[in-house]
């Protein structure tokens, strides 16, 4: 075998070479798929008294605090404090409520007189009462495909970090760079704020997902092992691609029967099971968001023909993709 330079030069500073280098864990790789597809933010200063709903939305929802307070609302009823420095992110868009005060009035985010359109995604709000000050950094963000992340899913409503307990060290460099940013507006702040979300949201979830290294079973516990995780995140990454029990083996270079005893011990649920209904739940979310065809998103999954995904659909999800469909055209139409 031909070895370059670059091998040569790795084993002399006790570096990996190409041919040995260890892959990245598998929780890394699903990270790397946790990419922003767009992203729209607001610079936020605010007066007290002040209070705003916001209402649910279909990607993710996080608000860096600049400068001063705030209370977080969920829909849930609980409450959290904010200070400055404090990231929150809503993994799934829910509904919550920002204000100064827990007994203060609220007033829906549409209808706040003073908004200016800075440029295509960002802009600037204003509550100007005659109190304390805060500047926020309120965020909306879509994801590209895969549309329905596993991490996203296993979240709680609302994810809160503090600023000055990250288990992160980098996190907050990269939150006082979105500070800075978002006092000065300078020439192509846009541009740096959506690529300073897209890490910080990585982040956000990372120290999230590591904050749960007690968990022996579920999807973090099997995404962590080496060679379950190494199956997953294969999975996740090419969800169209017929897998088999025998190919995810394969992926995890186990035997067929100790792949599947594992997965299922961790995962409680073999590993068949498990790639149809996320398949399906994928389908499922093309179906209601995406506005996709019963035809279209049997392509996208990599089936021979309409009729089989149809099959597949309704054995695992309880009705057809068609009705499926229809029945989340009628529940998202205005009334």
């Amino acid at each position: 075998m031909r070895t370059t330079f670059h091998d040569s030069l790795s084993r002399m500073l006790g570096h990996p070479s190409c041919n040995d280098r260890v892959a990245p864990d598998a929780l890394s790789e699903v990270l790397q798929d946790l990419r922003l597809a767009g992203a729209s933010y607001c610079r936020s200063e605010f007066n007290a008294p002040w209070g705003l709903e916001f209402p649910a939305d279909e990607g993710a929802v996080f608000h860096f605090v600049a400068e001063g307070s705030c209370w977080l609302i969920a829909l849930s009823g609980e409450s959290l404090r904010l200070e400055s420095g404090d990231v929150v992110l809503l993994p799934r868009g829910a509904g919550h409520s920002l204000r100064d005060q827990l007994n203060s009035p609220t007033q829906r985010i549409h209808e706040v007189i003073d908004r200016e359109q800075l440029g295509e995604t960002t802009y600037r709000m204003r509550v100007a009462g005659t109190g304390t000050r805060s500047l926020l950094v309120c965020c909306a963000v879509g994801f590209e495909e895969p549309s329905v992340h596993p991490l996203l899913d296993l979240m709680p409503e609302v994810l809160h970090v503090r600023g000055g307990v990250s288990h992160d060290p980098s996190l907050m460099p990269l939150l006082e760079a979105m500070a800075s940013e978002i006092r000065n507006q300078r020439v192509g702040a846009a541009t740096v704020m959506t690529r300073l979300a897209d890490i910080v949201i990585t982040r956000v979830v990372r120290v999230w997902a590591e904050s749960r290294s007690e968990d022996t079973t579920g999807w973090l516990a099997a995404i962590r092992d080496p060679q379950i995780g190494r199956a997953l995140a294969a999975f996740h990454r090419r969800p169209s691609q017929a897998w088999s029990v025998e190919s995810l083996a394969a992926a995890a270079n186990l035997s067929r029967s100790i792949f599947s005893e594992r997965f299922a011990a961790v995962l409680g649920t073999p590993p068949a099971a498990y790639v149809a209904r996320w398949r399906m739940h994928l389908a499922g979310t093309w179906l209601r968001t995406k506005r996709l065809t019963v035809s279209e998103v049997a392509t996208r999954l990599g089936y021979e023909s309409e009729a089989s995904f149809s099959r597949a659909f309704k054995r695992v999800i309880g009705s057809s993709p068609s009705t499926f469909r229809q029945r989340a055209i009628v529940q998202s139409a205005p009334r």
